[in-house]
């Protein structure tokens, strides 16, 4: 825990190197790190969203999600160790199914977009999927496969942010904005 006067800054990455959790250096532009720092930004993102104005409980539920981003997070800073348990993956996937049963089927593709809810949630699935391709790259290039259920996870999260958002902008009176092909 950082106690209350710690240094915000240590002055040990300014040659292009950081510590990971278990106290091995690598530099900062590395697969890993790449990794790290896009689930950081997915979970800015999701912060940003449950600042929106959106229901209470989807708020608690982004919460929760920015828990288990964090989890991902703490796994990759320690190599070859998951944080993350398989009833993450599972509970996203009941959310999913309960979100979606209140929505008309898909005909046609949606883009992104519509009401400032909606369009938050389409934001942080396309980095959502950024993210996830960044956790593969990592696997493939360090031979690390500790985070198949980090990368579960992600794919899961990515569909319940395309489901939120057809939700959010159902309830905030807006409408889905389709492609015209």
């Amino acid at each position: 825990m950082i106690g209350k006067h710690s240094k915000i800054y240590t002055r040990k990455g300014d040659n292009g190197n950081t510590s990971l959790a278990n106290g091995q250096r690598v530099e900062k532009n590395s697969a890993r790190m790449e990794a790290i720092g896009s689930v950081d930004e997915l979970n800015s993102l999701i912060g940003v969203l449950a600042a929106m104005q959106i229901p209470d409980n989807f708020k608690a539920i982004l919460l929760e999600i920015q828990h288990q981003l964090f989890h991902i997070g703490s796994g990759l800073a320690m190599p070859n160790k998951s944080m993350l348990g398989a009833d993450a993956v599972a509970g996203l996937e009941v959310l999913i199914d309960h979100l979606d049963t209140a929505l008309p089927p898909l005909t046609r593709f949606i883009l992104p977009g519509g009401a400032p809810a909606a369009a938050g949630c389409h934001n942080a699935r396309s980095v959502c999927r950024r993210v996830e391709r960044n956790l593969l790259s990592m696997q493939q290039a360090e031979g690390d496969s500790s985070d198949d259920t980090a990368l579960q996870y992600l794919n899961r999260l990515s569909d319940f942010l395309f489901v939120l958002a057809r939700t959010l902008s159902r309830l905030d009176g807006g409408e889905e904005i389709f492609w015209q092909s």
